[in-house]
């Protein structure tokens, strides 16, 4: 199990992964930050970048704050940095 930090920009003119911000990971959004909708568009971006199921990550804090933890199932620490590190270089 990963526990990845995120600070999220809702509202932005498209969906990505930005880069490290220190020790979270900066992702943009297209959804606004209402009634759930940029958590459920981080995650659908974080599992599609990542090629994680969507149903093995969870928002464990900071729902309704630019700053979150995702839960990760299925993925260690090390596994999962690589796959950013990945996503990242692909850009």
């Amino acid at each position: 199990m990963a526990r990845l930090h995120l600070k999220v920009v809702p509202s932005s003119s498209r969906d990505q992964i930005v880069g490290w911000l220190g020790e979270s990971l900066k992702v943009k959004v297209k959804a606004p930050a209402e009634k759930g909708k940029a958590n459920g568009a981080v995650i659908d971006l974080i599992a599609s970048k990542l090629n994680i199921p969507r149903d093995s990550m969870s928002i464990i804090s900071g729902e309704t704050s630019p700053a979150k933890v995702i839960e990760i199932l299925g993925v260690d620490d090390l596994q999962m940095k690589q796959r950013i590190d990945e996503a990242l270089n692909s850009i």
